[in-house]
C-alpha cells in the first residue's frame, strides 16, 4: 500500500477523534491507529527501498551520463589535437616544399649559369680554332699562289701577259669546314 494513502488515513482518524475541552489532546480509536501504523511500518521499507532504488538508478544514470560526457570531451579534445597536429604537419610540409622549390630554383639557376659559361668557353675555343685554321688556310693559299707564280714565271720576262694568264686559270679548291683534319693536311702540303 502507498505510504501517502496511509498518512492520509491517519490524518482522517485524527480529524474524526474527539477533542478534550480546554486541552490540546484528542481521543482516537487506538485499534484503528495501531492498524494504520502497522501498515505504515510494512509500507515504509518498501517505500524506502523504492526510493533507494530510484536514487541508485539516478546515480547510475548520472554516472553513465558523466562517463559519456567525459568520453565525448576526451574524443573532442583528441580530435582537436589531431587537427592541430595535422595542421602543423601541413604547415611544416608547405614550408619544406617551399624550401625544396627555392633550392631547386637556385640549383637550376646555378646549372644554367655554369652551362652558359661552358658553352661560351667552348664557342670561344672553337672560334680560336677556326681563326687559326682559317689563318693556316690563307697561308696555304698564299704559299700555293706564290709557288705557282714562281713556276710559271719565265726566267726572262718576254711576255708579261702570258705569265699572268695561267694565274687566272687556277682553280682554287673550296674551303671545307666540315673536315678540319683535311684542311690542315692540305695546308701542310
Amino acid at each position: 500500500m502507498d505510504i501517502q494513502h496511509l498518512v492520509d488515513r491517519l490524518e482522517d482518524l485524527i480529524d474524526e477523534g474527539r477533542h478534550l475541552f480546554g486541552t490540546k489532546y484528542t481521543m482516537l480509536d487506538e485499534e484503528r491507529a495501531l492498524e494504520i501504523i502497522d501498515q505504515m511500518r510494512i509500507s515504509i521499507p518498501d517505500e524506502i527501498e523504492r526510493a533507494a532504488r530510484t536514487i541508485q538508478q539516478r546515480d547510475r544514470v548520472l554516472a553513465e551520463a558523466n562517463e559519456e560526457a567525459a568520453r565525448i570531451v576526451q574524443q573532442a579534445r583528441q580530435h582537436s589535437e589531431d587537427l592541430i597536429d595535422e595542421q602543423e604537419m601541413v604547415k611544416q610540409a608547405k614550408v619544406r616544399a617551399e624550401f625544396v622549390i627555392e633550392q631547386a630554383n637556385l640549383e637550376a639557376a646555378k646549372i644554367t649559369q655554369e652551362a652558359d659559361h661552358y658553352v661560351l668557353a667552348q664557342l670561344s675555343q672553337l672560334e680560336q680554332q677556326f681563326a687559326h685554321t682559317l689563318d693556316e688556310i690563307r697561308n696555304g693559299i698564299q704559299l700555293m699562289q706564290h709557288e705557282e707564280q714562281v713556276e710559271t714565271e719565265p726566267a726572262f720576262d718576254f711576255e708579261p701577259q702570258a705569265a699572268q694568264a695561267p694565274q687566272r686559270g687556277i682553280r682554287q679548291q673550296p674551303i671545307s669546314f666540315d673536315r678540319p683534319a683535311q684542311a690542315a693536311a692540305a695546308s701542310s702540303l
